[in-house]
């Protein structure tokens, strides 16, 4: 079900009778191979009430589909697809279920896009990056060919001396360039897992490393995200007990709740990894983005032995999306195996990219400080705006990052993500970011946008809230609280 919802994705985000979105969606779905012949659907009611319409529409909308015979329907028995429905392209049915992907994917007019959270525009620091940068591109008879599956040796350099300068000292041999910080997590998930894994991780936590340890046919074990980013001794307890293959961690303002793990945690978690030999990656895109301009704790390879701790770094949330540049930073081994997998994928990053990067790294403490400030009058106006228009939803103000975290005071976020959606507003519902299903009442929140923007989101959230509580899914709950 949970899967089926995640595919729906935005379906009602359209012209025209619910019920024919529904189908087209579904048709979709069936004809690209996601919905592969004889796969079950559920209930009519079940789906509505997960999809926040009437029973009506979903009877009307697997109607139409048996008519085309694409769906076959039984009473007594279920709904299903059609034996006969074949695509002929088998790889459609990998891809991603996670909505945050969709939104990526599939991008609409008039929706606002709240699910994604990322810095709108490049600093100008960027622009007089690649200027600099240019000249230093190789000549024509230079010999250079221009693939550096490990990266290029200048930003390799320049990465490996940004984390000695925090404390971690590093050789260019322990630095992987990767094509943001999505690919970094795609290479580790294909070094150390196999099929049936087990991988620990924070709950909630990044969907897109989620979506990742999915494909990758892992078995996701989570341990709670406390007040203070992470219950350490649940997760002590986690490691100790089910000794997982991987553990995946977010400590610096973290991504949804924007907590951040303090130094005494970091060294326990980091004694207990190496005590079990548990490898962790640490997840560190959210880098340098304290709302109240401190310093971020040491990361967790500082405490450990090398190769327990790998870490993941990323120019996309400081800087800007559309600069595909991230990093791992590991043992010289692991470095070795991880650039032979990325070899076969591209051969390498592109250089002119990596050139800018490396000339942009000098100032990116002060690009990081400004943005915190921007962050942090955006998470403000965000708050404010909740707390006004929306005060029965709970949230705790965010240390760090880009997010807030909200609990709805009830509901189902999924179902209410959809009634948001065809109010022109497009939110990640809690249960893209959990595999435990504790998600289910949250919804994350970026404040990266504008605040006018922010404004004219909550206003279509707070919209969507009315008309969801008359349904009747969600109590009348009057308490403001901000936590």
């Amino acid at each position: 079900m949970d899967r089926l919802v995640a595919q729906l994705g935005r379906w009602s985000a359209g012209r025209g009778p619910l019920y024919l979105l529904l189908a087209e969606r579904l048709r979709q779905l069936i004809d690209s191979g996601q919905l592969p012949p004889r796969a079950a659907l559920p209930p009519d009611r079940t789906l509505a009430e997960r999809l926040a319409v009437g029973r009506t529409t979903v009877v009307a909308a697997y109607d139409r589909l048996r008519q085309e015979r694409k769906l076959e329907r039984h009473q007594g028995r279920g709904t299903w697809v059609a034996p006969a429905v074949l695509t002929g392209w088998r790889g459609a049915q990998v891809a991603p279920a996670n909505p945050l992907f969709l939104n990526y994917l599939e991008p609409l007019d008039d929706i606002l896009p709240l699910a994604c959270a990322a810095p709108y525009g490049p600093p100008p620091e960027l622009a007089e990056a690649y200027q600099r940068a240019l000249p230093k591109l190789p000549g024509l008879n230079s010999g250079d060919i221009g693939y550096h599956p490990m990266g290029h040796p200048a930003l390799r350099a320049a990465l490996a001396e940004r984390h000695t300068g925090r404390g971690l000292p590093t050789e260019p041999g322990q630095i992987l360039v990767t094509t943001g910080g999505q690919q970094a997590l795609a290479l580790l998930a294909r070094l150390f897992l196999e099929p049936g894994d087990q991988v620990l991780v924070q709950a909630p936590t990044y969907p897109g490393a989620l979506e990742l340890f999915r494909e990758a046919a892992a078995l996701v074990r989570t341990a709670p995200t406390g007040p203070d980013g992470l219950d350490v001794a649940a997760w002590t307890r986690a490691v100790a007990t089910d000794r997982p293959d991987l553990a995946y961690l977010n400590l610096t303002h973290h991504n949804p709740t924007g907590s951040t793990v303090s130094t005494l945690a970091r060294r326990r978690i980091a004694e207990v990894a190496a005590e079990h030999a548990v490898p962790v990656i640490e997840d560190d895109a959210l880098a340098g983005l304290a709302l109240d301009g401190g310093e971020d704790p040491p990361n967790l390879a500082t405490f450990a032995p090398p190769g327990v701790v790998i870490t993941v770094g990323s120019l996309s949330k400081v800087v800007w999306g559309g600069l595909r540049l991230g990093w791992i930073r590991a043992s010289t081994g692991q470095i070795a195996q991880l650039a032979r997998i990325k070899s076969i994928h591209d051969l390498g990053s592109a250089v002119l990219e990596q050139l800018a990067a490396a000339e942009l790294l000098p100032a990116l403490p002060e690009i990081a400080r400004r943005r915190g400030e921007q962050l942090r009058e955006r998470h403000d106006h965000l708050c404010a705006q909740l707390a006004e228009r929306l005060p029965s939803w709970r949230f705790r103000p965010a240390g760090g990052g880009q997010c807030l975290w909200v609990r709805l005071p009830g509901g189902d976020a999924s179902a209410y993500a959809q009634v948001a959606l065809r109010h022109g507003v497009a939110v990640l519902p809690g249960d893209s970011l959990s595999m435990d299903g504790s998600g289910a009442d949250h919804l994350r929140i970026p404040f990266t946008a504008p605040p006018e923007d922010l404004t004219e989101s909550v206003l279509r959230l707070a919209a969507a809230w009315r008309a969801y509580r008359r349904t009747g899914h969600a109590p009348a709950a009057v308490h403001a609280m901000v936590v």
